[in-house]
């Protein structure tokens, strides 16, 4: 199967972060509006250093409120059961009908370690390989099933064919799993993966499992250098690089409304903040960045990440998507139904019914 469309295409990508929001229900509107701009995708933070809702129970809540736009929570690897992880993900791309992502993440601290009370916390470059192996056997457990599996024979009370589905023997340096899953194949075949590829350890795990790779860069050269290094790294790991699209993360304050943006922050590039790069400025500045960014291939699109969620992503959405659209450099609609669509990427190949792998 081929991609549904160009690879050349901008993408764009907002977070639906609020803080103190426990009701589910809140996250529905910005999905919606978010939505209405024809972003690729919404993603929503997690983490177990500090209290919030479940990132992948909340956009469960809003996929049936929702019909096009994809939905990645982020969903830690560390202190979690991998069998457990991948099954949740897939559930998702089932309940959304094929609009899931998985962002993952890992849990360096001691204290998150104390919460489970199993094994102290661990370096991020060792707790990065477990989620490079994590991400290796959720796609061998969503291919555990073909894709023809289920029968569903009345007659006979045969619901799957047993040839089927396979046991995936994976033997990790911290899990062991034989599979095969317990959710059919997911209707991506494989769910978005999604990983912040800023930081070293993690970098690896993007070039070698990531459809979609964020980095946190200030400005275009930094991110054109990063973009080649994990484009090179998927190639050298057998991957054709067009698979993966990489996308500058940027924290944005539209406050300003249209007022330029202060120096340092407009088409010059972003400024270094603690929480990451920050841009602060008005909507058609923010337009002119992106196009520029985009235009000279540093990235292949943008994740924005509001500073006042509401605010911002409004003036995001009715501001700069709609300048972007009008110039002919940002889609007016969903050519198609799924995430992996919206980003031109195939649907992956089985590789049990491949290979003919035993069961």
């Amino acid at each position: 199967m081929t991609a549904p469309h160009g690879r050349g295409l901008l993408r764009l990508a907002a977070a639906l972060d609020q803080q103190a929001a426990f009701d589910a229900a809140s996250y529905v509107g910005p999905a919606q509006l978010a939505e209405r701009g024809g972003l690729d995708f919404v993603t929503l933070g997690d983490t177990f250093a500090r209290p919030g809702p479940d990132a992948l129970a909340v956009l469960s809540r809003v996929a049936p409120a929702t019909r096009r736009i994809g939905l990645v929570p982020t969903v830690t690897t560390t202190h979690t059961e991998p069998f457990h992880v991948q099954a949740a993900v897939a559930t998702l791309d089932w309940v959304s009908r094929g609009r899931a992502g998985w962002q993952l993440d890992v849990s360096t601290t001691e204290g998150e370690a104390r919460l489970f009370g199993r094994r102290h916390a661990a370096p991020a470059d060792a707790l990065w390989r477990e989620a490079g192996e994590i991400a290796e056997v959720a796609a061998r457990l969503w291919d555990s099933w073909e894709d023809d599996a289920e029968i569903r024979d009345e007659a006979t009370g045969r619901f799957v064919d047993r040839d089927k589905l396979h046991h995936v023997d994976f033997q990790g340096a911290t899990f062991f799993v034989k599979g095969p899953s317990i959710v059919p194949r997911p209707p991506q075949g494989h769910p978005v993966r999604v990983v912040d590829a800023t930081e070293g350890p993690a970098r690896r795990v993007a070039a070698r499992h990531a459809d979609v790779a964020l980095v946190r860069v200030v400005g275009p050269a930094q991110a054109r250098t990063v973009r080649a290094e994990l484009r090179d790294a998927a190639a050298k790991f057998g991957r054709d690089p067009d698979t993966l699209r990489v996308l500058g993360s940027l924290v944005v304050d539209l406050g300003d409304g249209e007022r330029a943006a202060e120096p340092g922050h407009g088409g010059g590039g972003p400024r270094q903040t603690a929480q990451g790069p920050l841009y602060r400025g008005g909507p058609v500045d923010l337009a002119e960045l992106i196009a520029a960014w985009h235009a000279s291939e540093a990235v292949d699109g943008f994740h924005l990440t509001p500073v006042e969620p509401h605010r911002d992503l409004e003036r995001l959405v009715n501001g700069t998507v709609a300048l972007l659209q009008h110039r002919g450099l940002f889609r007016t609609f969903y050519p198609g139904s799924t995430l992996r669509e919206h980003l031109g990427l195939a649907r992956p190949a089985n590789q049990y019914a491949v290979t003919g792998g035993a069961s």
